[in-house]
Parts: C-alpha cells; structure tokens; sequence
C-alpha cells in the first residue's frame, strides 16, 4: 500500500513545500471530515497545535475543511499531543487532529490524526483518506444551514494537567525533588512545569519561551546539552526534557549524563514489575532499541517484542498481545494504563515516581542495563530508491554475513525525512562501525 501523504506519524514535510501546504490541510479536513461523517448526530473535531508559526497558516485551512463538511471545530491551542488524544474521548470528538512536526525545526510542521478512541489511526484508514484527498467532495459538501461552527476550549491545558496529575501515585508527592524541565519551546511549555509544580517538587523549566521559530532549537529531547548544563548547574535532582509535542522525553541525571528511551523503559518496567502493574511479562519495544535492553529483561524474566519504527505500531502491538508498556529508544514511551500514545511528562512523572519508591538517586536508578555498541547514521538523499540499488543491496547482505550471530542490522527509509537510517549494533564495536560505514558508503554513492 502506496500512501502519498502520510508517513510513520501523520502528514510531515516543509512548510510550503511540496505537501504541507494550506491547499492540502483544506482538502485533509474535508476528506478526514467526510470519512468519520456517521450517523445523525452534531459531529465535532478537536484541534491542537505546538508552537510553530506555521500552525496559523494551517489550524484555519483545517478549519475550513472540517466546517465544510458539517463538523464543529473545538480549537485548544498549544497543548501536548496526548492531551488531543485524551481530549477526543474526554469531549467525545470523532477526530483529534494535532499539527505538529514533533522533534523537526519550525520549518517543518505536520498533522497527526487520532480517532474517536484517541488511538491514532490505522494504514489503512490513512490510505482511505487520501484516496478522499484526491478525489471531489463537492457532492459531500453540506448545504449552508448545515455548516460547522468553530470555538476556542480555554481549559483545555488546565484539564490536561489534572489527567496528568492523576497518573502519578496519589499517596505520594515530589516534594524534595528538584528538578529542570526542558520544553523545547514546544507544545508543553505551560503544561510541563505546571503540572510538576503543582505535584510538589522545585522545578526550574527551560525551553518555555517559544516564539514562533525557536521550537527544538538547541533544546528539548533532541538537543539535551542545554539541560544537561542546568541540571549541574543547579545541582537538581534530575533533568527531563520533552520535543517539540511532548509525545517523548530524555532524561538526564544528576551529573548531567543522558538516559535515553531504552534505558527508560528498562527502568519503568522493573518499577512496574516490583510493583506488580505489568498486565504481560514483557514490553513492546521497535527494532531499534538496544540489544542490551532485551538482554536485561530476560535476565529478569521479561521478554521484548519488536515492532516497526513508530510509536502506533508500538501501540498496535501493545493492543493486540495484552501489553500496557511500551515505547521507543528516541524517548517516546506509551503506558497504557493512562494514555493512547506517547506521552512525554507522564512517562517523567512514572521515572519521579520509581525515584521515590525506591529512594535511590537518577544515576544509580537508570543505569539500568549496560548497552551493546550502536551506531546509527543519517544519509540524506535527494531521488531514488537507494536500497533498490543492486550495490547497497550487497554491501548489507555482506554486512550481514561479516557480523552473523555477534549483532545485527537495521536499513531503513526514514517515514518523515528524506533519510536513509544504518543502524548497526553488537558486541565487536569495532566490527559495527567498520559494516556501518560500508553501508553508508555505498549509499552515498548512489544517493548524490
């Protein structure tokens, strides 16, 4: 299945260029409008953004697209991406629509779209859509009488922080924690220190002063250099730092050294398993993460299911086989206890908590694992299929052969970049980085 517009997490690309464009979130609201049009009732949508400039460009575009087709339009402003999902079974909404571009620069926006159960939706939906997209709706268009209407929902910050606040366990506060929260000048940059605050601990918050094109610019999960500086600087307790949606996070602790995704979900899934919530004896993790990771889990009994690359596919996974922990090495972490889909702060607040169950420190809790040597490289390309090529495909089989049982290999197009992403791991980190770069390298040379 072929889809023109959508990638690994929604419609993504540079704003005024080739798809994200006010033409094409006009004919997104109308084909996504008319899809999830069922039955006699009043039909309403919601409507979230982060803080890119661009998000003024598309919100009305949506607008107009969604009202044309009978909708009313609940608009919430910025708001991380899991409060659209909650918020769309909260307000009983048929669509959650989200406009962000996640960990990109300003730049770059998108839309993510998230069903009536506030799970985002499937491949095949998203194909059915744009075969709408490309196709009439005049004959879908409803008479004059029948149009939407469209109202800014000014709490709906203040009811995401309580569904937050509510994750956390009730007889216990963060009191006595200090701790540096990084926004990324993103969707949560009220969200996250409020919610922080409110739960009891010290927080000093960077990141939090958006301005329209500062968004992940040298901060945030992506970037956490900065928070790594201030959390040493004011000898906090512990660094968190959220993306551009705050669909993810990275923590430091509180020598300033990075914990990532895999190190987070090994920690989370020992609390959870002291505290006997795990409703499977396992995760659900992508081919990405660490070999370490699933190394530790069996040792304690656990097993790690891999998926493809992409926090749905996580979740579908998690849906299916009975699993209520997920998540991904980039930091995004599904708990699904609590929420459809990842979800930054309250993933940092189940790392909080596991800190205070169990007394210990950020650094002596997430070392959870030690992980297998990984190297992953980024090779832009500007045409082509570069792993159709009859050379790329046999510098990897003979990667494949050179490594055999002692690691493995991942080569994939990236959904929402124009990338092709070499990961290779195992335990000769000498090895790993000598097949790396004869894959990149044969990529390069078809890919100029």
């Amino acid at each position: 299945m072929n889809r023109k517009y959508f990638g690994t997490d929604g419609i993504r690309g540079t704003v005024n260029g080739e798809k994200m464009t006010a033409e094409m979130a006009l004919r997104l609201g109308m084909a996504a409008g008319q899809y999830f049009r069922r039955g006699d009732h009043r039909h309403r949508v919601v409507i979230g953004k982060d803080t890119r400039l661009s998000g003024y460009m598309i919100e009305p575009a949506l607008v107009a697209g969604f009202t044309s087709m009978g909708m009313d339009v609940f608009l919430f402003g910025p708001i991380p991406t899991p409060g659209v999902a909650f918020l769309t079974r909260s307000l009983r909404a048929d669509i959650g629509v989200m406009i962000s571009a996640s960990h990109n620069e300003f730049q770059d926006n998108g839309i993510k779209l998230f069903g009536p159960d506030g799970y985002k939706l499937s491949d095949n939906i998203e194909y059915e859509i744009e075969q709408l997209m490309d196709s009439s709706a005049h004959d879908a268009l409803v008479p004059a009488a029948q149009l939407g209407r469209a109202k800014r929902i000014d709490d709906s910050q203040a009811r995401y922080i309580e569904f937050a606040k509510r994750t956390f366990p009730r007889e216990m506060s963060l009191e006595g924690i200090k701790l540096v929260v990084d926004c990324a000048n993103g969707a949560a940059y009220k969200v996250a220190p409020t919610a922080l605050w409110e739960l009891g601990a010290d927080v000093v918050s960077i990141g939090v002063s958006p301005d329209g094109m500062n968004i992940n610019k040298d901060c945030g999960s992506t970037n956490a250099t900065l928070l790594s500086e201030r959390v040493r600087a004011e000898k906090a307790d512990i660094g968190i730092a959220l993306d551009g949606d705050a669909d993810r996070l990275i923590v430091c602790d509180e020598n300033g050294k990075i914990i990532d995704g895999d190190q987070i979900m090994g920690l989370v899934a020992d609390d959870w398993q002291r505290r006997e919530m795990l409703s499977a004896p396992g995760i659900v993790a992508t081919i990405m993460s660490n070999l370490g990771l699933e190394r530790h889990l069996q040792d304690q009994g656990l097993s790690l299911a891999r998926t493809q690359v992409g926090d749905r596919y996580v979740v579908e996974y998690m849906r299916r086989h009975g699993f209520n922990l997920g998540g991904e090495q980039s930091g995004h972490m599904v708990l699904s206890d609590f929420s459809t889909t990842g979800d930054g702060l309250i993933a940092g607040l189940q790392v909080l908590a596991a800190m205070k169950y169990s007394g210990r420190s950020a650094s002596d809790l997430a070392r959870v694992f030690e992980p297998v040597p990984q190297i992953l490289e980024n090779v832009r390309f500007s045409y082509g299929a570069p792993l159709e090529d009859e050379a790329v495909k046999k510098a990897i089989a003979d990667a494949e052969i050179k490594l055999g049982n002692q690691g493995r290999l991942v080569i994939r197009k990236s959904g929402t970049e124009p990338l092709i992403r070499v990961m290779g791991e195992g335990d000769d980190a000498a090895l790993v980085q000598h097949v790396v770069a004869e894959i990149v390298g044969s990529i390069q040379s078809v890919a100029a």
